[in-house]
């Protein structure tokens, strides 16, 4: 029964660290991943390398070919787009459920935390930190909605949308500071009970993502 566990545990450790060095931008598209040089980086056997490798091609992450390998999957400019279209959907349609049904002040102080917390990654130049807090806020607000088919697609897209997220960061950091104030600009509109404003935001929000790829 250990044997097994072990070799369970050692694939679930191979899957994350690739799948987060993907998403991070360190393994950008087209990057080829050494079976045998990841074997002695995490310190696990082929075996579960192997496994680790067809659940990330399973989710479009990797691609393997039959002379290179594993190769990292890049991200086209039209998938990005469609994951940006969709995201927006979710989010929009969210944000007016909360402001319909009167839960932005369930909301509110979550958000506030994640403002603030993001104003500390911006002056630290923190760019793990602050896309993983920009999902926490965008999540925060899609959550409030309960509306669990809204909450279930934006999971199924956030891999791809904190790829792009450490993708436009990374280029041009510069954006910290505004996608900060655009989730300011967000949270006030939802505070005000302005399903359309935030909308409005939203719309611009994203579109600061177009053309990242």
């Amino acid at each position: 029964m250990t044997a097994p566990i072990s070799t369970t545990a050692a694939s679930d450790r191979a899957y994350d660290h690739v799948k987060r060095a993907i998403i991070r931008g360190d393994l950008p598209g087209g990057a080829a991943i050494s079976e045998n040089a990841l074997c002695q980086e995490i310190g696990v056997s082929r075996t579960p390398v192997h496994e680790a490798f067809l659940r990330l091609a399973a989710e479009d992450l990797i691609t393997l070919e039959s002379r290179k390998g594993a190769v990292v999957r890049p991200m086209s400019p039209n998938e990005a787009a469609d994951v940006l279209e969709m995201r927006e959907a979710i989010e929009s349609t969210a944000a007016a459920r909360v402001v319909r049904d009167g839960r932005a002040a369930d909301v509110g102080p979550a958000l506030l935390a994640v403002l603030d917390e993001q104003q500390h990654a911006v002056a630290d130049g923190d760019v793990d930190r602050f896309v993983e807090l920009d999902a926490e806020f965008h999540g925060a607000v899609i959550g409030a909605s309960r509306n669990g088919i809204a909450v279930m697609f934006a999971r199924t897209l956030r891999d791809r949308q904190q790829r792009l997220r450490h993708h436009l960061m990374r280029l041009r950091p510069e954006q910290l500071q505004a996608s900060l104030d655009d989730h300011r600009a967000l949270a006030a509109a939802l505070e005000a009970g302005d399903a359309a404003r935030y909308a409005a935001v939203l719309g611009e929000h994203v579109a600061s993502h177009r053309g990242a790829l």
